[in-house]
């Protein structure tokens, strides 16, 4: 398997175009504050040259001064400024980062969509873009370092071409280090990203099982594998921090060299009088700024690397698609109004039946997975899938709906193929309760809309048809109860109750529950088909169960088999016909 291809430079590329106005002002701003030091220097070498009576034109020792007073003013209000400018800069930078690999997940097949841990996904969002972030940042200080060495150039000429060749030698020096070390400082930032990752995701998976850890007794044996996950992290860190601090120890002290080397051959040249103490000035004022110069360039060559590896890990968590998705120009809506998502997809057009034909999907690297899934449903029809543990019935629905993506197969609506299920089964075409539904930690009332405002009537409506109204009853603050963290205040049936809801809430056309009764009694159950053929006896249904409350009320039943269709029918039609039906039915007792 050959390495992804990380297109750096078009990515940066991409950021700097993506706030053209921002940018340029931001490189204008800092390129001036980078030339600027010019003006000191002349500043500089005409005081020396004046009160050491080597040139007696030009300003007086106080205007001199009145100008250097003024420079400082001006370069503090000039960095104020820009300073402004980049946070909002790179504020707009990060939040476009992070919103285009949010997007890029959404659209990846829902059951396939993230390879990683939550808590390693959300160091991704948060480290390697902040690394990004700040490494873009600096490309306005290299093309201000750029003008500045080109303007320092022409002026050291000027005076003296062999002790500028001292000046910007150490340059060489840097570029070459930083060069040898790309490498070694790229696998190092992989190294520590990675640690960091094994870290945060620990600690998200910890922290969701606190419960089964206590019910395991398992507290010291989780404390000491994280022990361990800080131990490998600490020394992948010490390694990486220790080749920046070198490579930066590195950058200093060769530009200290090249100090002590100009200072020693201007010296013997201001004694022989070729040199004036101006010029002695004004060098040795340069030196500083050309000193910070090949600094910055050091560290942006290493930076540079260390960005490249951010880059890969945020297009590794988007999936296959293009790359410069990431960088991809989208209006951000910071300030104003939020405009409404369009929730209705386009042409949409009521169900009058679903062809399913061909469908198979084998999960990567195994031959898990359905194959050759052929079936209908019409219009108003109630359809169970059923079978043994391991059959592909949850492969089944997450193929259909476009949450894994399909090796071969179609399926139609109403006779029409449907290019990209993932964008198209979504309300009010269908909506789905997956066998472990998820709620998240606001209140009851927010799981069921999910940022929709539909009325309270219809709100209620769902609630009773979900069965969830005694629990309802039950709960002193009503629909703004809390339920936790996955509704972790509520029980199992609750929660797929409530799941029940929210699709309910919805009105689609297609029903898809995913065994969605395993966590109801029997009782409930019935209520529960009983309302959903009393109110909603228009709407498609598709089910995946094994008890018999469903089985005796489906219009047709499709059992698997290994991850094949076993056969098709009515209840009557299969207990004659199907010897794996029927023995499900018999090892039954629902």
């Amino acid at each position: 398997m050959t390495e992804r291809r990380i297109p750096t430079a078009r990515l940066g590329q991409g950021l700097m175009t993506f706030r053209k106005g921002r940018y340029l002002i931001n490189v204008f701003g800092w390129a001036t504050m980078w030339v600027l030091p010019v003006i000191p220097a002349l500043i500089a070498r005409a005081f020396f040259d004046r009160i050491t009576g080597e040139d007696t034109t030009g300003f007086t020792v106080a205007t001199l001064v009145a100008i250097m007073v003024a420079y400082g003013l001006g370069r503090i209000m000039i960095m104020v400024l820009m300073m402004w400018n980049d946070i909002h800069l790179g504020f707009r930078i990060s939040t476009l980062m992070r919103r285009n690999m949010l997007e890029q997940i959404f659209e990846l097949p829902g059951a396939q969509s993230m390879k990683e841990s939550p808590g390693e996904a959300i160091s991704r969002f948060r480290d390697d873009v902040d690394e990004v972030q700040e490494s873009f940042s600096w490309t306005v200080d290299m093309l201000g370092l750029f003008t500045f060495s080109a303007v320092a150039l022409w002026i050291l000429v000027g005076i003296d071409g062999e002790f500028t060749f001292y000046v910007f030698a150490p340059t060489i020096a840097v570029v070459w280090i930083a060069a040898a070390a790309r490498r070694r400082v790229k696998r190092y930032r992989e190294a520590a990203r990675e640690a960091t990752g094994r870290i945060t995701e620990a600690l998200g998976e910890m922290f969701g099982s606190v419960q089964s850890i206590k019910v395991a007794g398992a507290e010291r044996p989780m404390m000491g594998h994280f022990r361990r996950l800080n131990d490998e992290r600490r020394t992948v860190m010490v390694r990486d921090r220790v080749l920046t601090s070198a490579l930066e120890s590195l950058f200093w002290n060769t530009i200290s060299i090249g100090t002590g080397i100009i200072l020693i051959v201007t010296a013997g040249a201001m004694s022989s009088g070729e040199f004036t103490v101006g010029e002695f000035a004004l060098f040795v004022y340069f030196l500083g700024f050309v000193t910070d110069a090949v600094f910055f360039l050091g560290l942006f060559i290493a930076r540079y690397q260390q960005a490249a590896v951010s880059f890969g890990r945020m297009i590794e968590l988007m999936g296959d698609g293009d790359p410069l998705r990431l960088v991809e120009p989208k209006k951000l809506e910071l300030s104003g109004q939020l405009s409404e998502p369009n929730v209705i997809p386009p042409h949409f057009a009521p169900l009058e039946r679903l062809d399913v034909s061909g469908l198979t999907f084998h999960y990567p690297g195994t031959e898990a997975g359905i194959e050759d899934m052929t079936f209908s449903v019409p219009k108003g029809s109630f359809t169970v899938v059923t079978g043994r543990i391991g059959a592909g019935k949850t492969t089944l629905l997450r193929a259909i709906l476009g949450l894994v993506k399909t090796d071969s197969g179609t399926v139609s609506w109403n006779g029409e193929v449907v290019e990209n299920p993932a964008a198209f089964f979504i309300p009010p075409r269908s909506a789905y309760t997956p066998q472990v539904p998820r709620l998240f930690s606001m209140t009851l009332l927010q799981n069921l809309l999910m940022g929709r405002r539909d009325p309270e009537d219809q709100v209620r409506e769902a609630i009773n048809a979900a069965v969830m109204s005694p629990d309802l009853e039950g709960m002193s603050e009503g629909l703004s109860t809390m339920v936790g963290p996955m509704g972790v205040r509520l029980s199992g049936g609750q929660i797929q109750r409530s799941a029940t809801a929210r699709m309910f809430v919805r009105r689609p056309d297609l029903l898809v529950f995913d065994d969605v009764s395993s966590a109801l009694d029997v009782e409930t159950e019935r209520v529960l088909w009983e309302q959903l053929f009393r109110d909603r006896a228009g709407v498609t249904s598709i089910v995946v169960s094994h008890r018999r409350p469903a089985l005796q009320r489906a219009d047709q039943i499709v059992v698997m088999d290994q991850g094949r269709i076993a056969a098709v029918g009515s209840l009557d039609d299969l207990m004659g016909s199907s010897p794996e039906f029927m023995a499900m039915w018999e090892g039954n007792g629902d």
